[in-house]
């Protein structure tokens, strides 16, 4: 017989592998699609080549990200036939229209259009380099939308609804799936997350230059584009952090108490724990430094409101388990041929707790006769861990706050033009490069692990959605899967790296510098002659 619970946490640990590797990718993509406009858009308005290379050299190593992004993605989405096949056949209506269309975006829109942005320099007008780098950043940006679309309705099933005829999830609203909060909030906060680890990564790169005093020019301009990008994006982070707080408590209000490892209801508004030990065990949080009203406020945007607790939210469950055991009943009497009125309606009475009878499926095949013990572990599989949700939340918000530090600073003293001083700072955002990288990753572990034990919340429990596999196969195509992006990985950093150190002058032949351009072109003797200021620095005119 095979080992459920191995292929399941076999099957999620696959697909958690591939996601987290996967999405070391997609920020940057995200983010400095968006920053190469800005810095094309500039180029057109003044015609001042250096922004012209500006493009061309971050969109260099756009372009390498951008490969491995696509490489690392399409295997991804094959996993849903391949190791989730019952949960694919369970929502497949609902849940493939959104990935068709992202497949559409990322294959039809983006890629194309990625080809024209490095081949057509020479190609196509100004303007129409730019559109083509515009619609880069667009497609981008949609290809993200419908897969967070397709997530957010994991997280928050609307527009849909079970049919006991069929035995599976069908569409009813594709107004509703797309317009989901869920998804929304999830869409802004992403692109608001790659904004910053692209400005990041600009930032840390030009820090670099600076700090050697080499590309001086091109660095600087550079870095203020970072910077002001940069700042706006940590801004927008923030707001829609506490917007997706909001979503949290109102839509899935488990994962906020997790989090905050609120255990008790407390009295409206609640206090925000800023420190402190989750004590699973004892069900409290020892050593609890608390600020008032902060919780309240953020989870439900009031101060009469109050935020459940784990140890309510448990009692809850528990009746709605209860209640999912009668639904359950009642689906096997409809399954037995009897669609009487009496029956459709004992169903349609309980078949929103049908999920949660669904968890006793763990722990017994007779759900309906399920002792009161087993009814108890159910109910605490409702929860996740609390400790690496209550760490992570706040290991990326510290880290938030370090970005904001650091593009605030930056921003300050590039207009107060002390830059060059602040050898400091410029070592702080070279070496902070990863971090934002950290932030998301901690991110998606609090959406995703946070939403266990189900892979539909509220609907399919994960350990029934896994496909029926061997233990061996799982092993062996984890190992290949690790591995292969292992070298990916490798390769895109060896690539970035060598790129970067190379700098901006490897664009041209010959010895280019653009502080020496800037000087001849600002002579008037040059000014009046028809002699390129490129020319004169490589020595090919008198």
């Amino acid at each position: 017989m095979i080992p459920i619970d191995e292929v399941v946490n076999l099957s999620r640990l696959q697909f958690a592998a591939t996601a987290m590797f996967h999405f070391l990718f997609v920020p940057l993509t995200l983010g400095l699609a968006w920053i190469l406009v800005i810095m094309e858009s500039v180029y057109v308005m003044t015609g001042s080549p250096i922004y012209k290379d500006m493009t061309r050299f971050w969109g260099k190593l756009f372009g390498i990200n951008f490969a491995m992004g696509i490489a690392t993605g399409i295997t991804l989405e094959f996993q849903f036939g391949t190791n989730w096949s019952y949960y694919s056949h369970y929502v497949g209506d609902i849940f493939g229209t959104p990935l068709a269309l992202e497949g559409m975006m990322a294959f039809f829109l983006e890629s194309t259009f990625v080809g024209l942005f490095f081949f057509g320099w020479d190609r196509l007008s100004r303007v129409q380099h730019l559109f083509i780098t515009f619609l880069v950043a667009l497609g981008s940006s949609l290809s993200a939308l419908w897969i967070l679309i397709a997530n957010g309705w994991m997280n928050n099933p609307v527009g849909a609804e079970f049919n006991y005829a069929t035995m599976r999830m069908e569409l009813t609203s594709i107004i509703d799936v797309i317009f989901n909060p869920v998804a929304q909030v999830k869409f802004v906060h992403t692109l608001s997350a790659g904004y910053v680890a692209a400005s990041m990564f600009v930032l840390g790169i030009s820090s670099f230059y600076l700090l050697r005093g080499r590309d001086t020019a091109f660095a600087l301009r550079s870095f203020a584009i970072a910077a002001g990008f940069g700042l706006a994006a940590t801004l927008s982070v923030i707001v829609l952090g506490d917007e997706s707080g909001y979503t949290a408590g109102e839509v899935n209000k488990v994962k906020m108490a997790a989090m905050e490892a609120e255990w008790h209801t407390e009295p409206a508004p609640a206090g925000i724990t800023v420190f402190g030990w989750p004590n699973e065990k004892e069900q409290r949080t020892d050593y609890a430094v608390k600020i008032p009203y902060v919780l309240g406020l953020i989870g439900t945007r009031s101060v009469d409101k109050q935020i459940t607790g784990i140890i309510d939210l448990k009692k809850e469950h528990e009746v709605r388990i209860r209640n999912g055991m009668l639904a359950y009943a009642a689906l096997t009497r409809l399954k037995s041929g009897d669609k009487s009125p009496e029956a459709i309606a004992a169903f349609d009475k309980l078949k929103n707790d049908l999920g949660f009878g669904l968890l006793l499926k763990k722990y017994t095949p007779a759900v309906v006769d399920a002792t009161s013990e087993q009814i108890a572990m159910a109910v605490n599989d409702t929860f996740p861990k609390i400790a690496p949700m209550f760490w992570s939340f706040r290991l990326m918000v510290a880290l938030g706050i370090l970005f904001l530090f650091i593009f605030s600073t930056s921003f300050y003293f590039l207009i107060r033009k002390k830059l060059a001083q602040q050898r400091w700072l410029l070592r702080l955002a070279m070496y902070s490069i990863p971090l934002p990288w950290v932030a998301i990753e901690l991110g998606w572990l609090l959406a995703e692990y946070g939403r266990q034990p189900w892979t539909i919340s509220g609907i399919l429990p994960t350990h029934l959605s896994a496909s029926t596999l061997q233990p061996s196969s799982l092993y062996f195509s984890l190992a290949g899967f690790l591995l292969f992006y292992s070298f990916l990985f490798v390769i895109e950093m060896i690539l970035m790296v060598k790129y970067a150190r190379r700098g901006p002058s490897s664009l041209h032949t010959g010895k280019y510098h653009w502080e020496i351009l800037e000087k001849i072109q600002s002579n008037t003797a040059v000014k009046n002659t028809d002699r390129d200021p490129k020319l004169v620095i490589e020595g090919k005119t008198p």
